[in-house]
C-alpha cells in the first residue's frame, strides 16, 4: 500500500527539513497530473518560501520541473540559446534581443512567460500582435526556430507543465519572491528548450523583486550554478531596475517601442545597454565570438544593417502574424481610447522613480492581472516616461497615459504621480548615475 501523502512532504518543509529527491519528484508529479490540490501547491510554496531550500533540493526541484513534460532536442548548424530576465517594469529587452542574436548566427526558441505581479510578461506582448501564434504545436515551433533563426513563444502543454501550474499560484499568493521557486521555474522551462547557453538577467531595485544588490547576486548564483550543474553553459548579469527600462509600460505600447529600437531609434539608452550586454555575453557563451568587443561590433553590424529587424519580420510572419507588421504598426497594435498627458503638480528635475508603483498602476489599468484568469488589455499602459535628470513641468509632463475611460486615466495618472519624486536641482547625481549592469556572475 502506498503511504507517501503530500501533507507529509509541507509539514516537513514548514518545518525546515530538507526533501528527499523522491519526495521532490512525486509532488512535482502531483502538480503535473492534477492530483494535487491548489490549496496544496500553494501551501508547499508558502512553506519553501518561509523555510527554503538546500542546494540538493534545488537541483532535484528544477530537474523535476525539466522532467514534467517533453524535453525538446535540437539538431541545429549553430548554438542554441536563451536570455531569461526575472522581471521588470518597462522591459521588453527579450524582442529586440531575440532577433539579433538570430541575425549573429545564433537559433533563439525563447519561451516566455506572461506577467507576473507588477511586471509585465513578454508573451503579453507578443499577443497584441493580431494573428501572431503565442502557443503555436511544436512542429511550427521547431520549424520557425529552424528557418528564421528565433521564435518567441509561450509555454506549452508539454514543455514544462507542473511550472505552468505553479507559476499562476504563485502570481497570487504571495510567493514570487523565493529564490528556489524562482530558480526552478526559470530553469525548469529553459533546461527542457535543450538549450546550449542560457544568460539571466536578474533585475535588483525598487521595479525589481529582488530590491538589494545581495539578494540578487544570490538568486544569479543560484541559477548559474544549478544551470550550469545541468551542462548549460550559463551567465548572468545583474542589471539595474530603479527606474522603468523603456520610455512605455504595457504591452501594446512597448512593442511599438522595440520596434522602434530595432528599426534605429534608441528611446531609452539603458534599455538598450543592457540589450547589448546580454547579446555580448551569449555570443561569447555560445562561442561565436572570443570577445565582448567583437561581438559588440556583430551586433551593431546586425542592428544599423536592419537584419535584426528583418529577422523579426520573418518571426512574426511565419507565426501568422501581418507580413507587413513593422511597417504598419498604427494599422495592428489596439489603441486605447483615451491618451492623455500627465504632468507633475510643480515643475522640477526627475530625481527618483518608483519602478513598482508605475508597475501596479499599469496592472490597475487592466495592463496586468490581479488573478491568474484575468483577461489583460493589451492597448493600455504609460508612454513617454521622463527619466531621472530630465525635466518636467507644464510642457514636458512625466508621461502620457493610456486609459479605457476616463476615470482609468485620472486613477493612473494620479498614481504616476505618486510614482516620481521630483528635485530643484539643474542636475541631480543618485539614480539618473546608477550603472545599468551591476554584476557579471
Amino acid at each position: 500500500m502506498d503511504t507517501w501523502l503530500p501533507q507529509e512532504v509541507i509539514r516537513h518543509k514548514r518545518d525546515g527539513l530538507a526533501l528527499s529527491t523522491s519526495d521532490i519528484q512525486r509532488f512535482v508529479s502531483g502538480i503535473t497530473d492534477g492530483s494535487l490540490s491548489e490549496g496544496q501547491i500553494a501551501a508547499f510554496a508558502m512553506a519553501v518560501w518561509l523555510k527554503g531550500m538546500v542546494l540538493e533540493e534545488r537541483i532535484a526541484f528544477t530537474a523535476a520541473m525539466r522532467d514534467s513534460g517533453q524535453v525538446l532536442k535540437w539538431e541545429l548548424p549553430g548554438p542554441v540559446v536563451d536570455k531569461h530576465s526575472t522581471g521588470g517594469v518597462g522591459d521588453f529587452i527579450s524582442l529586440p534581443l531575440a532577433p539579433l542574436l538570430a541575425a549573429c548566427g545564433c537559433y533563439v526558441p525563447m519561451i516566455s512567460g506572461r506577467g507576473l505581479g507588477h511586471t509585465g510578461g513578454t508573451l503579453d506582448k507578443m499577443e497584441s500582435i493580431p494573428g501572431y501564434r503565442v502557443m503555436p504545436d511544436p512542429d511550427l515551433f521547431k520549424k520557425v526556430v529552424a528557418d528564421v533563426g528565433c521564435a518567441i513563444i509561450g509555454q506549452t502543454g508539454d514543455l514544462a507543465p507542473a511550472d505552468k501550474k505553479l507559476y499562476a499560484i504563485r502570481d497570487v499568493t504571495a510567493t514570487v519572491e523565493s529564490i528556489d521557486l524562482i530558480t526552478a521555474s526559470i530553469l525548469g522551462k529553459k533546461l527542457a528548450a535543450g538549450l546550449d547557453v542560457l544568460i539571466m538577467d536578474v533585475k535588483m531595485g525598487n521595479g525589481a523583486f529582488m530590491t538589494k544588490v545581495e539578494a540578487a547576486q544570490q538568486l544569479a548564483e543560484s541559477i548559474v550554478a544549478v544551470a550550469n550543474g545541468a551542462g548549460v553553459r550559463t551567465r548572468a548579469l545583474v542589471t539595474d531596475m530603479n527606474q522603468p527600462l523603456a520610455r512605455s509600460a504595457g504591452n501594446a505600447v512597448e512593442v511599438e517601442e522595440a520596434v522602434a529600437l530595432l528599426k534605429g531609434e534608441v528611446r531609452s539608452e539603458r534599455l538598450w545597454e543592457i540589450t547589448l550586454a546580454i547579446a555580448e555575453e551569449t555570443l561569447v557563451e555560445a562561442r561565436i565570438e572570443s570577445s565582448r568587443e567583437a561581438a559588440r561590433q556583430k551586433l551593431l553590424e546586425a542592428w544599423k544593417s536592419g537584419a535584426a529587424l528583418q529577422k523579426f519580420e520573418q518571426m512574426v510572419t511565419a507565426l501568422q502574424g501581418p507580413a507587413d507588421f513593422t511597417s504598419n504598426m498604427d494599422k495592428y497594435l489596439p489603441r486605447a481610447p483615451i491618451v492623455k498627458p500627465v504632468y507633475a503638480e510643480k515643475a522640477g528635475v526627475v530625481e527618483e522613480i518608483d519602478s513598482r508603483n508605475v508597475g501596479l498602476a499599469v496592472v490597475a489599468l487592466g495592463g496586468g492581472r490581479r488573478r491568474p484568469t484575468d483577461l489583460v488589455d493589451a492597448a493600455v499602459g504609460f508612454t513617454k516616461l521622463a527619466f531621472p535628470g530630465e525635466a518636467v513641468d507644464a510642457s514636458h509632463p512625466i508621461g502620457v497615459v493610456h486609459a479605457q475611460t476616463e476615470q482609468q486615466a485620472d486613477d493612473a495618472a494620479l498614481a504616476l504621480r505618486t510614482a516620481y519624486r521630483l528635485g530643484a536641482a539643474e542636475k541631480l547625481p543618485g539614480m539618473a548615475a546608477l550603472p545599468a549592469v551591476y554584476q557579471r556572475v
